[in-house]
């Protein structure tokens, strides 16, 4: 079973911005955050080679106006599967 690690998801207006104490990352698309989160997975050396490693993104609720939250309980979380052999 692969590693898991935590980020908050939020979007600023024009970003996707997914962060936790130790890391943040963002990118207009979230294909590209994706792409920037297993960069800085590697870069930060918490995605090792032949490692696999599972980020859940929680959306943070809090960024939406209060009164959609009822209808909207999970905006959306992800869970993103890195490998240390991707490209």
């Amino acid at each position: 079973m692969p590693k898991m690690l935590e980020l908050t998801l939020i979007h600023d207006g024009t970003h996707w911005v997914a962060r936790n104490q130790d890391l943040a990352a963002s990118a207009e698309s979230l294909e590209e955050l994706d792409r920037v989160v297993g960069q800085l997975l590697k870069r930060t050396g918490r995605l090792r080679a032949g490692e696999k490693l599972s980020v859940l993104m929680a959306f943070d609720n809090s960024t939406i106006p209060q009164w959609i939250r009822q209808y909207a309980q999970h905006y959306f979380n992800r869970v993103v599967d890195y490998s240390g052999s991707d490209g």
